[in-house]
C-alpha cells in the first residue's frame, strides 16, 4: 500500500513512518519546516495553510491513504482549515483519508465519550479540531476520524519531557489531580490508525487508552517508571486556577476496539516499571 503520512516529523507521525516501513508500505512523510529523521520514507515539504501545496504533494506522492497526524494547537489554518483542504483533495485523488483527532472536542460536562457523542468543545484547539471532523465528514463520507488522548512513548513525548523537567526542578507548574484523560501509546495509537487504514471503517472512532488517570497520576506513573523522585511532583487542581478546558473527559473506545487487532493498553499497564 501507498501511504502518505501528513505531519511525519511529530512524535505520532515518527512512529507511523517505523511502522508502515516495516511492514512493507511505500510510505511518503510531509514536514512543515524540517525534513524528519526517520529512514524509510520519502520526505515532501508541505504547509497545510498554503492549499495550493496540497495537490501538488498529492499528485508527486499518488497516495492510497492519507493519514493526517499534523495540527497546530494555536493555529486555525493548519488544524481546521488545512485539515478540511487536505480531505477535498484525498477524496478528488481517489485516496482514502484517516483524519486524527482528539479528545479535546469534547467538554467534559458527560465525562464518558463514545462515538456517537457530538462535539462541544471549550477551547480554540477544540473547536478547529471539532470543525475538521465536521466538515471531513460531510465532504469526504468515505473518511475515518479517529480521535485520540494524549499520546505518551517510551520517552519521547512532551507529557513525559515535562515530568522529568518537573522532577529536576526545571520547569514550573503543577500535575493537575482533577483533570482527567484516558493516555494512550504511541505504538498502539500508530498500530490501531494503521489497521484503520485497511479497513471498511468509516466515520469517528475512538482510540484511547484503557484507564482514565489524572494528570498528576499520569506523572507520577511516568517518574516511577523512570526511576525518579515522584514525590517532588507538584500538585494542584485546575479548577483552581481558572485557565479554561475540559476536567475530564473520558473516551469510550471499546465499540472500536472490539473491531481491532491491536489492544489499546491502558497507563497503569504500559508505564508500569518492569521489576
Amino acid at each position: 500500500m501507498n501511504i502518505l503520512i501528513v505531519g511525519g516529523s511529530g512524535f505520532l507521525g515518527r512512529e507511523l513512518i517505523q511502522r508502515a516501513a516495516a511492514a512493507g508500505h511505500t510510505v511518503t512523510a510531509t514536514f512543515a519546516t524540517r525534513a524528519g529523521d526517520v529512514p524509510g520514507a520519502r520526505w515532501l515539504p508541505l504547509d497545510l495553510r498554503r492549499g495550493e501545496q496540497i495537490p501538488r504533494v498529492l499528485g508527486a506522492a499518488r497516495p492510497d491513504v492519507v493519514v493526517n497526524a499534523a495540527y497546530r494547537k494555536t493555529d486555525w489554518a493548519t488544524t481546521a482549515d488545512g485539515a478540511i483542504r487536505l480531505a477535498v483533495a484525498a477524496t478528488q485523488h481517489g485516496a482514502r483519508l484517516v483524519q486524527v483527532s482528539s479528545d479535546a472536542v469534547f467538554s467534559g460536562a458527560d465525562v464518558h465519550y463514545d462515538e456517537s457523542a457530538a462535539p462541544d468543545p471549550l477551547t480554540p484547539y477544540g473547536a478547529a479540531k471539532a470543525a475538521a471532523e465536521t466538515a471531513i465528514r460531510l465532504l469526504a463520507p468515505a473518511a475515518v476520524v479517529a480521535r485520540t488522548s494524549l499520546i505518551i512513548g517510551d520517552g519521547g513525548s512532551a507529557h513525559e519531557a515535562l515530568v522529568h523537567d518537573l522532577a529536576a526542578g526545571r520547569r514550573g507548574g503543577a500535575l493537575f489531580t482533577d483533570e482527567f484523560r484516558c493516555p494512550v501509546h504511541v505504538a498502539d495509537l500508530a498500530g490501531a490508525l494503521l489497521e484503520l487504514t485497511a479497513s471498511a471503517h468509516t466515520g469517528v472512532c475512538h482510540l484511547a487508552g484503557a484507564d482514565a488517570v489524572s494528570r498528576h497520576e499520569l506523572g507520577v506513573l511516568i517518574a516511577e517508571r523512570d526511576a525518579l523522585d515522584a514525590s517532588r511532583l507538584p500538585a494542584g487542581r485546575r479548577a483552581d486556577t481558572g485557565s479554561p478546558g475540559a476536567l475530564d473527559v473520558r473516551l469510550d473506545s471499546a465499540r472500536t476496539q472490539r473491531t481491532l487487532r491491536t489492544t489499546l493498553r491502558g497507563a497503569r499497564t504500559f508505564l508500569r516499571r518492569e521489576r
